[in-house]
This record gives structure tokens, C-alpha cells and sequence, in this order.
């Protein structure tokens, strides 16, 4: 049997890196993971005042993430943190209070930038968000990916062996984490 995991491909740009990322993630997964990709495109704003009747995206959301068996987390850094999207998501995902959406699912975080600090920044504010509405965070390896700037082809395909061999590390560690916080 594989485990359901959702990941989450922080931009909405469709030719994001995180969403490249995310791809190739599911691509080098192994049999024990099957990862559905998404963005958080759709999921309208969190406004407390609409709990009582939620809108429909944010409930189709809820439900997708409490029928997985994990959540993976693909970023990039915008001005030094997650883009407002990814948060928004995240938001909603976590109510109503005390319900989220995430208690108890085995998360991954991976950051990631064209440029030289790989989205550090970002991760560590997932780090600091996470805790206390999501289950166990992988803490090792952890995963900063930078100048993914020419990590892909045209196709979308991932190019760089430097960056496969860390993705495939990291997927497999993955596994590993979501297999040990199943039950």
C-alpha cells in the first residue's frame, strides 16, 4: 500500500520552481509514497467570519488533507518568508481551532531559490508556523535548494544530477518519516 501524501508547491506561478520541484518529487518517489501535487491556487482568503459556513474550496482542501496519510511542503522564499498564498493555505487548513486539518500528518519542508541561500528563511518560518497544528516535523535531512535557476529543461524535467541525488535523499527520507508516524 502507498501513503497518500500531499504536496504542496507553494507558488502559483505555472512555471515555478517550487512547482518543478514538487513534480519531480513525485517522479522519484518511492513505491511506499504517492505524492499528489497542488498549489494553492483557488483557496480563497481565511476570514474568520466565514467559518460557521465555510466556502467550498476551503473545504474540498480540508478534506484532501485529512485523507492523506502526509503533507510535503515546496517553497520558495518571498521577501524572506512564504509567499502570502502558501500561508493563506495554511490558515486555512488549521481551523476551525483545534480541528486542523494537519494534526497528526507527517510533514516535510523543502525551501528552495535561484539564488545562493536556497529559501532559508522561508523554511524556518514553516518551522516556526507548523508546530502545534501539524504532526511531526522530518528534522533530518534538511533541505535548502539553490540556484535551481537551471535545474530544468524546457519540459519541466529535472536536469541537474547535483539536485536529484538531494531530492532523492530527501524523498526516501521522507518515506521513511511518513512510515514510522503512521498509526
Amino acid at each position: 500500500m502507498a501513503y497518500n501524501i500531499v504536496t504542496i508547491a507553494g507558488s502559483l506561478r505555472k512555471e515555478s520552481f517550487s512547482l518543478k520541484i514538487a513534480n519531480a518529487l513525485a517522479k522519484l518517489a518511492p513505491d511506499s509514497l504517492k505524492l499528489e501535487v497542488i498549489t494553492p491556487a483557488g483557496i480563497s482568503f481565511f476570514n474568520q467570519d466565514l467559518e460557521g459556513a465555510p466556502p467550498a474550496d476551503w473545504l474540498a482542501f480540508r478534506d484532501k488533507l485529512q485523507k492523506s496519510n502526509g503533507v510535503l511542503f515546496v517553497t520558495p522564499e518571498y521577501n524572506r518568508s512564504i509567499p502570502g498564498v502558501l500561508k493563506n493555505a495554511i490558515d486555512v487548513a488549521s481551523r476551525p481551532y483545534g480541528k486542523s486539518s494537519l494534526l497528526g500528518k507527517p510533514v516535510g519542508i523543502i525551501s528552495n531559490s535561484p539564488g545562493p541561500l536556497g529559501g532559508v528563511s522561508a523554511a524556518k518560518h514553516l518551522q516556526n508556523i507548523l508546530p502545534g497544528i501539524s504532526g511531526p516535523l522530518l528534522q533530518q535531512p534538511e533541505i535548502y535548494l539553490n540556484g535551481v535557476g537551471d535545474a530544468f529543461g524546457a519540459d519541466g524535467s529535472l536536469t541537474k544530477d547535483s539536485l536529484k541525488t538531494v531530492l532523492q535523499q530527501y524523498i526516501d527520507a521522507f518515506a521513511a518519516h511518513v512510515a514510522k508516524n503512521q498509526g
